[in-house]
């Protein structure tokens, strides 16, 4: 049995899929290069997202467990696809992507750099 499960299901707009989660739904749109709506969330960004709140989320567990005084914190994630110099043809893949961390409390730098590097080697 899957701990996670969600489904994506075609909608009557060409491009737009609607995203479930148990009760929670998304509208996902691929890009308008390729005749979608584009104005929702596109693949790439909702599984950027994905990285990004699980970012988030990890951390501040990882705070709470180590009594680490960290008040907040916010991610964001940059992906980069470099359609000149692909890495396969038969699928997209980011060519490079980048995570950044914002926190704030009352917590060192060698705090924060703790929490990260955790994060990092989970």
């Amino acid at each position: 049995m899957a701990d996670y499960s969600v489904a994506a299901t075609s909608t009557s707009v060409f491009g737009r899929v609607l995203l479930s989660a148990r009760d929670q739904h998304v509208v996902i749109d691929g890009p308008v290069a390729n005749g979608c709506p584009g104005e929702a969330l596109t693949p790439a960004e909702a599984f950027l997202g994905g990285v990004a709140t699980c970012a988030v989320e990890l951390v501040e567990v990882i705070a709470r467990s180590t009594d680490t005084p960290l008040d907040s914190l916010s991610t964001s994630v940059a992906g980069t696809i470099d359609r000149a110099h692909e890495i396969r043809d038969d699928v997209t893949i980011f060519s490079s992507v980048s995570l950044h961390f914002d926190l704030h409390g009352a917590l060192t730098d060698d705090d924060a750099a703790r929490l990260v590097a955790t994060f990092k080697s989970r």
